[in-house]
C-alpha cells in the first residue's frame, strides 16, 4: 500500500506520512537536485578551462584527452554496479557514500601536481559519481506517493540540470578568469555536502525489505573498465610507440582479453551486471548504439572547439564558455518538436532525421574550423538539434522495448552507452590530435604553423567522426520500429 496506511485493528485509513508537496520535501529535493547536477556538469565544466590546465601542468594532448576520458570511462563502466549496489544496500545509503566520497575526490584536486594525478582524481570521481547516477531518480519514487507530485518533482531536477548544462561552462569560464582551476574541481565538494544533508534529513531510511537479494558483480564491472580502457589507451599508445610495437599490441591484447573476460562473466554469473540477452532484443541494442554514436560526435567536438577557441584563436576561458552557448540554444530549440515529429514519423523515420543532423554538422565543422566561429555556432546548434532528437527517441524506443521489470537496468545502458560514447569521442579526437600536431604542445602563443597544423587535425578528427555515425547508425536505425510512442505516453 503506498498511499495510505490501515491501522492494525480498525482497518480505518490513515493519512500518509510522506511529503504532499514540493515545498515540505524540499531539503531532499534540494539534495537530490544538486546530486544530480554536480554528475552532470562535472566534465563539461572541466572542458572550458583544459588550456589552462596544460599549460599549468604542463600537460600534453595525451594527458589532457584522459584528463577528460578517464572521468567518462569509469563512470560509465561503473553505472550498472553503482546501480545494483543501490539494489542491494540500499539506495539512500549507496547515494549517499557516492556523495560523501565523490566531494572527497573534489578536494584531493588541492593535492595534484601532474597530469596522471590528475587523471587519477577524475577517474575516481568518475567511479564516485556512478554510485550516484543510478540512485538520484529512483529517490523520487521514494519520497513521494503520488504520480503528480513524482512528475513534478522529475520536471524540478532535470530544470535545474539543464540550466546547469546551460550556464556551467559559461560559469566556469568565468571562475577561470578569476580563481585558480582547482576551484572548479573543489566546488563539488560544498554542494555534494548540501546535497549529503538534503538526503540524509530528507529522504526515509531504506527498508530492508525492498533490498535485492544475491550477489554483486563487481567482477563484472572491473572487467569491463579494463577492457574499455586497455583498448583506448591503446591508442596512445600507438602515437607514443608505434602502433606496431609490442607494447602497443600487448596493451591492445589485454584490452581484448578483459573484453573476452567481461562476456564470459556476463554469461555465467548467478547475477550478472548486465543481462547479455538484453542486447539480443534489435531495439535494445540498436537504441544503445544510436546514442553511442552521437555521444561520441557530440562530445568530441566540444573537445576540439574548446581548444581550438583557447590555443588556436587565443581566446579567454570566459570568451570559450560563452562560445559554447549555441550546444545549449540547440537542444533547447528542438526539444518541443521531438515528440511531434515521433507522433507523426514514428521513431525510426525521426531517428534518420536527428542522425542526418548530427553528420550535417559534422561537414559542416570540418569547414567551420578554418572559417570562424559563425560558421561554428551553426555547427553546434545543427549538432545539438540533432543529438536531442536521438537522445529522447532513443530512450524512449529503448525503454519501450523492454519488459516493465527491467526498466532500471535499461535507464542504465542508456546512461552507460551514453558515457562510451563519451570516452570513444575524446580518445579519437585526442589521438588524431596527438598524431597530426605532436605529442606536445606550446604552451604559450602558437605560430601559424602550429595553428594550421592544429586545425588540420580537426578537419581529419571529424570526418573521421563522420564515417563512425554513419555507419553506427546504419546498424542501429535498422532495429528500430514505427513506433510513435513518445516519452509521454
Amino acid at each position: 500500500m503506498t498511499t495510505q496506511e490501515l491501522t492494525a485493528t480498525e482497518g480505518v485509513p490513515l493519512p500518509s506520512r510522506k511529503p504532499q508537496s514540493l515545498r515540505a520535501a524540499w531539503p531532499a529535493l534540494l539534495g537530490l537536485c544538486l546530486a544530480m547536477l554536480v554528475e552532470m556538469v562535472d566534465n563539461s565544466i572541466l572542458n572550458v578551462a583544459l588550456p589552462t590546465v596544460g599549460r599549468d601542468l604542463q600537460a600534453n594532448p595525451t594527458d589532457l584527452q584522459w584528463i577528460v576520458g578517464a572521468y567518462s570511462l569509469t563512470f560509465g563502466g561503473l553505472l550498472m554496479v553503482g546501480g545494483t549496489l543501490g539494489d542491494k544496500l540500499g539506495r539512500r545509503r549507496t547515494l549517499l557514500t557516492g556523495l560523501a566520497l565523490f566531494g572527497a575526490a573534489g578536494l584531493a584536486v588541492l593535492l595534484v601536481q601532474t597530469p596522471a594525478q590528475l587523471i587519477a582524481v577524475r577517474a575516481l570521481s568518475g567511479a564516485f559519481a556512478a554510485l550516484m547516477a543510478p540512485l538520484t531518480m529512483s529517490l523520487v519514487f521514494r519520497l513521494f506517493d503520488r504520480e503528480d507530485l513524482r512528475t513534478k518533482a522529475i520536471g524540478v531536477i532535470m530544470v535545474v540540470s539543464m540550466i546547469g548544462f546551460a550556464i556551467g561552462p559559461t560559469l566556469a569560464g568565468l571562475a577561470v578568469q578569476s580563481w585558480p582551476w582547482q576551484s572548479l574541481l573543489v566546488l563539488n565538494a560544498p554542494m555534494a555536502l548540501i546535497a549529503w544533508v538534503g538526503v540524509r534529513f530528507g529522504v526515509a531510511k531504506d527498508d530492508p525489505a525492498d533490498r535485492r537479494r544475491g550477489g554483486t558483480d563487481v567482477p563484472g564491472g572491473l572487467f569491463s573498465v579494463g577492457a574499455l580502457g586497455l583498448i583506448l589507451y591503446s591508442f596512445t599508445a600507438g602515437t607514443e610507440y608505434g602502433w606496431s610495437s609490442p607494447r602497443t599490441l600487448g596493451i591492445l591484447a589485454a584490452g581484448i582479453v578483459c573484453l573476452i573476460a567481461f562476456v564470459w562473466r556476463e554469461k555465467t554469473a548467478k547475477d550478472p551486471m548486465l543481462d547479455l540477452g538484453l542486447l539480443a532484443i534489435p531495439t535494445v541494442r540498436g537504441s544503445a548504439v544510436m546514442q553511442t554514436a552521437v555521444m561520441i560526435a557530440m562530445v568530441g567536438v566540444m573537445f576540439g572547439s574548446t581548444q581550438l577557441y583557447q590555443y588556436a584563436w587565443g581566446w579567454s576561458a570566459f570568451k570559450a564558455g560563452l562560445a559554447n552557448l549555441p550546444f545549449v540554444a540547440g537542444m533547447l530549440l528542438v526539444g518541443p518538436f521531438v515528440d511531434r515529429m515521433v507522433v507523426r514519423l514514428g521513431h525510426r523515420k525521426t531517428s534518420m532525421v536527428g542522425i542526418s543532423l548530427v553528420l550535417v554538422s559534422l561537414l559542416l565543422w570540418v569547414y567551420a574550423v578554418s572559417h570562424g566561429y559563425l560558421w561554428c555556432a551553426i555547427g553546434m546548434l545543427i549538432m545539438t538539434m540533432g543529438m536531442r532528437t536521438i537522445m529522447t527517441t532513443g530512450a524512449v524506443a529503448l525503454l519501450g522495448a523492454l519488459p516493465e521489470t527491467h526498466t532500471s537496468i535499461g535507464s542504465a545502458m542508456n546512461d552507460t552507452a551514453q558515457e562510451l560514447g563519451n570516452a570513444v569521442g575524446v580518445a579519437i579526437v585526442g589521438t588524431v590530435m596527438a598524431t597530426v600536431v605532436g605529442k606536445t604542445l606550446p604552451h604559450g602563443a602558437w605560430d601559424a604553423a602550429t595553428v594550421n597544423g592544429f586545425v588540420h587535425s580537426q578537419q581529419i578528427s571529424f570526418w573521421i567522426l563522420a564515417g563512425l555515425v554513419l555507419v553506427m547508425s546504419a546498424i542501429g536505425i535498422r532495429t528500430l520500429t514505427d513506433s510513435k510512442e513518445t516519452e509521454e505516453h
